[in-house]
């Protein structure tokens, strides 16, 4: 299981240098988590394998993640309640344009799509 947290670790850390590298505007754990990403599909790791049993008990312990900003939320209440209004503005439209958007992929990337004019070929 070390090695597999090692190369989790190791993707995250590669993340990191390579945005203070390139100065791009994306957090280094995401670039960590794409490169993670890329790492698995090269390398295929057997469901029984370090990588899987490490990423596996990362998942476990998910929910301690979200202890920061509850108490985010505590400490901060008068001022997120005086910004109530533009927050669930901007939370409702961005999960308008994330519902959207997914949605819009899975039509486009789904199964057996040949195009445009499939569907009213199969139908005549």
């Amino acid at each position: 299981m070390l090695g597999g947290l090692a190369i989790i670790l190791a993707c995250q850390l590669l993340g990191e240098v390579l945005v203070r590298l390139t100065g791009v505007p994306v957090p280094g754990p995401v670039v960590g988590m794409v490169l993670f990403f890329g790492w698995l599909l090269w390398r295929r790791p057997r469901e029984d394998g370090s990588t899987v049993r490490a990423a596996g008990t990362l998942v476990h312990y998910l929910p301690i993640m979200f202890l920061p900003s509850t108490v985010g939320f505590i400490v901060y209440g008068p001022q997120i309640a005086s910004q109530w209004v533009p927050a669930v503005v901007g939370s409702v439209v961005s999960w308008l344009l994330t519902f959207l958007l997914v949605g819009w992929l899975a039509m486009l990337l789904r199964p057996g799509r040949r195009g445009r004019g499939a569907s009213e070929e199969a139908a005549a």
